[in-house]
């Protein structure tokens, strides 16, 4: 969702590559909170545009965020000069704060690559996103590094780390994920995250960034609830599951998913995704996207590494969770801790 330019012209081919789509009306909604204000937007879903096709921000008090789709390979080089490209584009768009993937500096054969090409967080790769984020001025969520902790000596494991940096290069957060995926998927082959990581042991508390509070997972972590709704009791407007879902379990589950994470959380829901063939052992499914506290997704990548655009309408969430306080509503005298709050 953005604004254009007064005057701004598109030619044919230009709206063409981008497609369009608008949230449809929500006539239940309207029906159950009468004078619900239900805000009326369009979502590009974008591959990087020209550049004369700046988009002025000006006119929209909404934050503006940006979704970045990869193809991560073994090349760590190759897939920062990707993201790299696509995170100056966000910034030229408008975005406040640019989302990348799970395994954004690459995606590695075997377990034993894996390891060989993972660094620690003072290492130089993040030392390039950091200057990144500075050259760019925009907050930067890295969704899932291959970290090598302060106690890769003992175990030879690494981390999934989640990384945010603010606008001035600074890390402001880490989440290394909990949930780590050991599965055998018919079609898809099996993986066994475990092999070469390590779980985090711990959540990690929400984030204020300019576009929300900013609650951080990775992948796998969305099939929690549990998670989810510790972050959302714990102040997050905006939930992020940066991913590399594979074929067979991206078509099944991966919207399903998000949007029932959305709503139960009455969180905005944004997933930056890698698409497309890594290398001859590995495929991921794609379709990043942002979902609103309603549960309609209102931005998604096309096909292909890209970006897709979205604002975050924070008064439209207090207000649904005012129309539906489900949260006060909650019985956790009948079903535990589930969710409980964040110490």
């Amino acid at each position: 969702m953005y604004c254009l330019r007064q005057g701004l012209v598109f030619s044919f081919l230009t709206l063409f590559r981008l497609g369009f789509i608008t949230r449809p009306p929500h006539r239940f909604l309207s029906l159950l909170c009468p004078g619900l204000r239900i805000p009326r937007l369009s979502v590009p879903c974008a591959q990087p545009r020209p550049r004369a096709m700046a988009i002025s921000s000006s006119s929209c008090e909404l934050p503006l965020v940006a979704v970045c789709q990869v193809t991560s390979t073994p090349d760590k080089q190759q897939n920062f000069e990707t993201c790299a490209e696509l995170v100056r584009e966000a910034a030229r768009l408008g975005a406040c704060l640019a989302f990348l993937p799970e395994a954004f500096d690459f995606i590695a054969r075997d377990p034993a690559e894996t390891l060989r090409l993972s660094e620690p967080l003072g290492g130089r790769l993040l030392e390039e996103y950091t200057r990144l984020a500075r050259e760019c001025g925009l907050w930067l969520s890295l969704g899932g590094f291959h970290e090598r902790g302060q106690d890769w000596e003992q175990t030879q494991k690494i981390y999934n780390c989640h990384v945010l940096l603010n606008s001035k290069g600074a890390v402001v957060a880490t989440y290394r994920k909990t949930h780590l995926c050991d599965v055998e998927i018919p079609e898809q082959g099996p993986m066994c995250e475990s092999n070469s990581t390590m779980p985090g042991p711990s959540l990690e508390s929400p984030v204020s960034t300019p576009a929300g509070k900013v609650g951080l997972a990775v992948c796998y972590d969305m099939r929690f609830p549990e998670l989810s709704l510790a972050l959302a009791q714990a102040g997050a407007e905006i939930l992020t599951y940066p991913s590399a879902f594979g074929s067979v379990t991206g078509p099944a589950h991966w919207e399903v998913l998000l949007r029932a994470r959305a709503i139960e959380t009455q969180c905005y829901v944004v997933a930056a995704a890698q698409c497309g063939r890594h290398h001859e052992k590995r495929a991921s499914y794609g379709h990043s996207m942002v979902v609103d506290p309603w549960g309609t997704v209102v931005a998604r990548c096309s096909e292909g590494p890209g970006l897709c655009l979205a604002r975050i309408d924070l008064s439209y969430l207090r207000q649904l969770r005012q129309h539906l306080p489900v949260f006060q509503h909650r019985r956790p005298d009948l079903y535990g801790n589930l969710g409980h709050p964040l110490s």
